[in-house]
């Protein structure tokens, strides 16, 4: 398997692993009951779309979701805000001597946790402002909202490129391919399209929460077999956050995660996908966040030149089988399959090359 240009040094231990994704569990459940208190006082709940993507009326969202109506949302605050704490706790551990080394390492968790934390602002603002009713739309227009990921991602692919030396990609069974200036938009694409796959994706009790685990599970895992033992780590503390989410997150939800999980965790799992240099097999591990999005452009696609008709009976594809009668926990739980499935697959693809 190839080398990275990340430290591999210093180690820790499975067991240290564990721990820190358990503290980030038990954190997050501790502390839902008081942030859902908060939440609930503010009325900071999910408010009813006022019209689809393409500017229609809404009708099959609202036949299924008009239960949902004032569920408290911004969620994600709790889910990143609890990493961030686990990370800041190890380095407490850490200068007191209690371990060795902590998480907080600049070569494999300052770029996911800057990622984090801005995305993670960004969507907040964002759920606010959704809240709130501010906005044609409600929340952020487009541009601001594109413009913003852009940057993060701009400054995160120049770190990456002229900083890390950073220049190609591997392709499973072909080799290193040599992009040169090229990589730098691709980079901000991945960061881009996966932090909008995963919002698009987070539309049913447990879905992308789910999908997520599985998610940072496989990266951990080939994160771990390339010797990235920090960034193994950090993604196992990801997984003990969004599980302990999840949690509460299953049919019915208590709250949902908004744009400012999704968002961030979207963001966070494409750069840790560049970092360890898998961006091939992404697709794979986040195959359900890829179909979701390839809905939402063929149904656009269709309406747009096929005088309105359409592919799916509603988009993205989970309200498809939602239409179809399946029931929400059974669209849930298929598509947890799928990308369970395609997850290892992934794995498998990324250690046999």
């Amino acid at each position: 398997m190839p080398l990275y240009a990340l430290p591999f040094r210093p180690e820790i231990s499975l067991v240290s692993m564990f721990g820190y994704a358990l503290f980030a569990f038990f954190g997050v459940l501790f502390l839902t009951p008081a942030f859902v208190t908060f939440l609930r006082s503010h009325r900071i709940g999910k408010q009813l779309r006022v019209e689809t993507i393409d500017g229609r009326e809404p009708t099959m969202f609202r036949k299924y979701h008009e239960s949902k109506f004032g569920t408290p949302t911004m969620g994600g605050i709790l889910i990143w805000g609890a990493i961030v704490l686990t990370v800041f706790f190890s380095r407490v551990l850490s200068f007191f001597g209690v371990v060795e080394h902590s998480l907080l390492q600049r070569g494999q968790v300052y770029l996911p946790l800057f990622v984090l934390v801005f995305l993670g602002t960004l969507g907040a603002i964002d759920d606010y402002l959704n809240v709130r009713g501010v906005g044609r739309r409600r929340g952020l227009d487009v541009l601001p909202k594109i413009s913003f990921l852009f940057l993060v991602a701009l400054v995160a692919a120049a770190w990456f490129y002229f900083r890390l030396g950073y220049d190609s990609i591997a392709i499973p069974f072909f080799g290193d391919v040599t992009l040169g200036w090229w990589y730098i938009p691709l980079f901000v694409f991945l960061i881009i399209g996966t932090a909008n796959a995963v919002n698009i994706t987070d539309g049913l009790d447990g879905l992308a929460g789910g999908l997520l685990v599985i998610a940072f599970g496989a990266l951990g895992v080939l994160a771990y077999l390339n010797g990235l033992y920090i960034l193994a780590a950090f993604c196992a503390v990801t997984v003990g956050a969004v599980a302990a989410f999840l949690w509460q997150n299953v049919p019915p939800a208590l709250f949902f995660m908004g744009d400012t999980g999704s968002l961030a965790l979207g963001g966070v799992l494409a750069m840790i996908a560049l970092m360890i240099d898998q961006v091939a097999v992404l697709p794979f591990i986040g195959s359900v966040f890829v179909l979701e999005t390839l809905s939402v452009i063929l149904q656009l696609i269709s309406k747009r030149f096929r005088c309105g008709k359409k592919v799916f009976l509603a988009a993205p594809l989970h309200h498809h089988f939602e239409a179809l009668n399946w029931g929400e926990s059974k669209v849930t739980m298929r598509l947890w399959i799928i990308g369970g499935f395609f997850a290892f697959l992934g794995i498998v693809l990324a250690v046999i090359w």
